[in-house]
């Protein structure tokens, strides 16, 4: 299919970064196609909602859109015009028939495995609606097209996708298949060609990210220490992240390579929950003391290193006992962020059919106790930060004018009054205050 004229695309990402990835790569599957990126749904050849299923009425959320679109598209045939409106993400995948079936206009319905068949879809998709929800045998990441999206200064790469954990709340086993690691050699040259393109931090992405086993350059499996080593190698790329991480893949080798410079001091490593108790109903296959562990390995190997992670409050049969246990687990790490939601339950999930619901208003109460807890931890990370000199990468404009907003190593951002032309550049920034959420500092002139 040759290119046209100009046709205009508009993608709505929600969820998480892989999410993000994947809208990134489904431009550079329609560029050739003709298409150039929109920031505006009105007069779009087509629309592209890129879902999540994690959070709770994400499905809810999708058809709540979707009323919006119905006009616009009707709009433009009524004016002899053309445009697809396409659901494609986790939420497509799970809920593909039920989208077709409440919302006719939509045209195509693909799941994140299949993307890499937009052109073939578009296609078909003048003749008869689309949906595509299967697993394919072959690879989607084997037939990407080469050229990458310039994603700027701070880039994803996705290594590793889909999960065998099967923990009983998580919809991913379901929606993005089981395990698939891309090989080392592709991981590198995607990586080199973001850093030409004006990459200086680069966030290696997975569902399960450090269960990674790719091909190795020496013909052997890697696991992600190996891997991180090996893109550090990159001359130009100064920053590395991974994410996300399950406390059970955390070997002796990815621990170890944490005292790499280049890796950023920040980790985020999902926990859930402080009961042995829940986390063998949620079939973590890991214990608290597991976890407590991995937090000291991590630690002697670099004392500074923040951690992040996840909680979910009252998962069925959840005790006053196990939330203690949950309490006193935070207390003891002392983590720099967190998110924390109530338990939701998933259809399809095996906790969608736990009895021993707890009451919401007993879930509610506890979780502004742990969200409490969390707060303070993060302002008293935030406020020790004061008086530091951090290395700063500006990517973007603050709402105040004359205001620009970067990341620090720990993932703080951080806001300074300095010129626009500092935007895509690792400064060093004096810290003079710490908040909730974010840091102010001055930019120290050489």
């Amino acid at each position: 299919m040759t290119a046209h004229a100009h046709k205009k695309l508009y993608i709505k990402t929600w969820g998480c970064q892989m999410n993000s990835y994947d809208s990134y790569r489904m431009i550079d599957i329609l560029t050739p196609l003709g298409y150039k990126i929109s920031d505006n749904p009105e007069d779009a050849d087509m629309i592209i909602l890129n879902t999540c299923h994690i959070r709770e009425k994400a499905t809810d959320k999708v058809f709540s859109d979707l009323g919006r679109l119905r006009p616009l598209k009707e709009r433009k045939e009524e004016a002899g015009g053309k445009m697809l409106i396409a659901v494609a993400g986790c939420v497509a995948q799970a809920e593909g028939d039920l989208i077709l079936k409440r919302a006719p206009y939509v045209d195509l319905v693909f799941g994140p495995q299949t993307y890499h068949e937009l052109p073939e879809m578009i296609i078909n998709a003048s003749k008869k609606r689309i949906v595509n929800t299967e697993f394919p045998i072959e690879s989607k990441f084997d037939l990407l097209p080469n050229e990458n999206t310039n994603q700027g200064v701070s880039a994803f790469v996705s290594i590793q996708e889909g999960c065998d954990r099967f923990c009983t709340f998580c919809v991913v086993p379901y929606t993005r298949g089981s395990e698939y690691s891309r090989n080392v050699n592709d991981i590198i040259e995607e990586s080199k060609k973001l850093v030409d393109q004006g990459a200086i931090e680069i966030t290696l992405l997975g569902q399960n990210v450090n269960a990674f086993h790719g091909d190795g350059l020496n013909g052997k499996a890697w696991g992600l220490g190996k891997l991180i080593q090996e893109v550090s190698k990159i001359e130009g790329l100064e920053r590395i992240r991974y994410t996300t991480s399950h406390p059970r893949d955390m070997d002796d080798e990815l621990i170890e390579t944490h005292s790499l410079e280049k890796l950023m001091p920040f980790l985020h490593l999902p926990v859930q929950s402080g009961s042995d108790k829940i986390l063998k109903a949620m079939n973590r296959k890991h214990t608290r003391d597991l976890y407590f562990e991995t937090i000291k390995k991590l630690r002697k190997v670099r004392a500074n290193l923040a951690f992040s992670s996840d909680f979910i409050i009252g998962f069925p049969g959840e005790t006053d006992k196990d939330f203690e246990d949950t309490m006193d687990m935070v207390r003891q790490v002392e983590f720099a962020s967190c998110y924390s939601f109530k338990f939701s339950a998933r259809p399809g999930t095996p906790a969608a059919n736990i009895q021993n619901i707890v009451h919401e208003s007993i879930a509610t109460e506890r979780l502004m106790r742990l969200q409490k807890l969390i707060n303070e931890q993060q302002r008293n990370f935030n406020t020790k930060s004061i008086g530091l000199t951090l290395p700063v990468l500006f990517d973007r404009k603050g709402k105040k004018s004359g205001q620009i907003v970067g990341r620090s190593p720990f993932n703080q951002s951080v806001y300074v009054n300095g010129n626009e032309q500092l935007i895509n550049n690792l400064v060093n920034v004096k810290i003079t205050e710490g908040f909730d959420n974010s840091l102010t500092g001055e930019i120290i002139v050489k």
